[in-house]
Order: structure tokens, then sequence, then C-alpha cells
């Protein structure tokens, strides 16, 4: 008899369909998942994902089908621990759809969306909010470079100051949950 984790794995590669990637429904199943069943997500996403930097990339971006998803990391491998803690952490904005549930799973139709607001000007005010989150983030901006997540997230911080009236620091937080680039050993944990 075979393992329980291997038939999973089975039924995960019999779902996603030769390289076709996990379900569309990746923000609904990403809000719901366990942590074992985040687990085999990240075994997937951190194996077989198809994005990257490049600016072919990113133009491509436009030409996929709303539901095709742009998965895996850009820039470093994957970290399973940091990515099931981001997971958890962006369920508490599941009532605000633009923002992806899993930042290594995101709908190209959304990533099409978040692009197109990147270049929106911001009021006076709401650029503070922006520049407070460039300067208090992570990695110091929506992205550790400046691909296409760059620009997906850079769209996603204008649309939640403009529309849900974030401040920097909440920007910020989002962003940091948000982390694409992969990785995890700059990540710590706050002392309490």
């Amino acid at each position: 008899m075979r393992p329980r984790r291997k038939i999973y794995g089975v039924l995960i590669f019999a779902l996603v369909g030769f390289g076709a990637g996990l379900p569309a429904e990746g923000n609904l199943a990403a809000e719901q998942a366990s942590d074992e069943a985040l687990k085999h997500r990240f075994e997937y996403l951190s194996k077989s994902g198809n994005s990257n930097c490049s600016r072919a990339f990113m133009e491509s971006i436009a030409t996929l089908p709303a539901m095709a998803q742009l998965q895996g990391s850009c820039c470093s491998p994957m970290d399973e621990h940091r990515y099931i803690e981001q997971v958890k952490g962006l369920r508490k904005y599941k009532d605000i759809t633009m923002i992806p549930a899993d930042p290594y799973d995101l709908p190209a139709g959304i990533a099409r969306q978040l692009i197109a607001r990147y270049s929106v000007e911001l009021t006076a005010q709401e650029q503070v909010a922006y520049d407070y989150a460039m300067k208090n983030s992570d990695e110091q901006g929506p992205c550790c470079c400046q691909c296409w997540r760059w620009r997906v997230y850079g769209g996603l911080a204008k649309y939640l100051i403009q529309e849900h009236g974030y401040t920097g620091e909440q920007v910020a937080a989002v962003w940091d949950l948000s982390d694409g680039c992969g990785g995890g050993e700059d990540h710590v944990h706050p002392q309490n």
C-alpha cells in the first residue's frame, strides 16, 4: 500500500494536469488550506513555478488567459516555513479580492489589473503613504527587483491607498506578507 503522502502527490498531479498549474481557484484554495495542504502546495510551487524576473515574462502577462496562474518564486528558492506564514497571514485580507491569497500563485487577470494600477498618479497625501511603505517594507519596495511583481504589488499599493484608505504601515504589512522573491533566511520573528 502506498503511503498517504504519495497518494496526495498523485492526486495533486492529476488535478494539475501536466504543467497546467494548480487549480485556478488558487486564492480560495490557499485561504482554506491546512498546514499539510500548504506543504503540498509549497512542494508543487517551489519546483514547478513558471515565473521569472525577465521583461519578456512581464510583457507576456498581457497575453495570458485571465485564469492562468503566475506561479513560483522569481529570484530565490522558496522557504516552506515562510510560505506557510505568508499564506496564513494573508487570510486576514480575504475580503479584498485584489490582494492575492498566495504570493506564489497569482491569477494573471488580477496581475493585469494591478499592473494597470501601477501607473496611476497619487495625490500628495497618498504619495506619503506609498513612500512610507517603500522605506519601511522588508524589501524596501513591493519586490526585491523591479520585475513584474514590483508593478503588480506597486499597483496593489495604489489600489489599497486609493480605494481602501490604507496607510503606509498597512501597505508595508501587505507587501511583507506578499513577498514572492523567495528565501526566508533574512526573515525573523519579533521577540516577545
